[in-house]
């Protein structure tokens, strides 16, 4: 989850009945949809010998303090693990993961029933998911084609926070409701909701 430390497992399955050593090359970073790099966050090396028909763990953290202010909007981190079995004339396997973080930030809470020229008062909530603190909160809310955009107060560590907007419906049918929260830190969280609009 965004804002949180990241811990991977790295598994390591010796096959052979023989001894085997082997040196493990890791790295991590921030990369754009298109996989492009855009920082390294990580960068580590270990050994580890495995017995015949041997497995082993190899635990890897990447802190939020280190990937927080290299991440993009598309919150995504690309892991590599280069593995080399040593004294087998450059035997080597690579291990790659792209992480995508989810966002918990945005709720949306509505009303049991919407009726077409009835006021409704929606409950969005939002979040610092962040262990530091967040100034220049914004809330974009998109409805019916128009756009109401609302300055918050700032937020603590890992608060979160509330507030209530209204509107009434002109006409029945499906009405989608999009939210996009950004803030000093980070941008353009999104949550978004169809709202089932009733006949009067």
């Amino acid at each position: 989850v965004f804002g949180k430390d990241i811990n991977l497992i790295l598994v390591l399955n010796n096959l052979s009945s023989d001894c085997k050593s082997v040196r493990v090359d890791m790295s991590a970073s921030t990369i754009l949809y298109t996989r492009r790099a855009v920082a390294e966050i990580l960068k580590a090396a270990t050994s580890v010998e495995l017995g015949p028909k041997q497995g082993k763990h190899i635990r890897v953290k990447i802190p939020y303090t280190h990937y927080g202010k290299y991440l993009t909007t598309d919150k995504r981190i690309q892991v590599t693990a280069l593995c080399e079995v040593m004294r087998t004339h450059g035997l080597k396997l690579l291990v790659e993961k792209t992480i995508i973080l989810e966002d918990t930030n945005i709720i949306i809470k509505l009303p049991r029933r919407v009726v077409v020229n009835k006021a409704v008062s929606l409950e969005i909530s939002y979040a610092n998911p962040l262990p530091e603190p967040v100034s220049r909160c914004v809330l974009l809310v998109t409805l019916m084609n128009q756009q109401v955009k609302i300055n918050l107060a700032r937020l603590a560590p890992r608060e979160r926070s509330k507030i209530y907007f209204e509107f009434t419906p002109r006409r029945a049918g499906p009405l989608q409701l999009q939210v996009d929260f950004s803030c000093d830190k980070f941008s353009h969280v999104k949550g978004f909701v169809t709202i089932a609009v009733a006949p009067a």
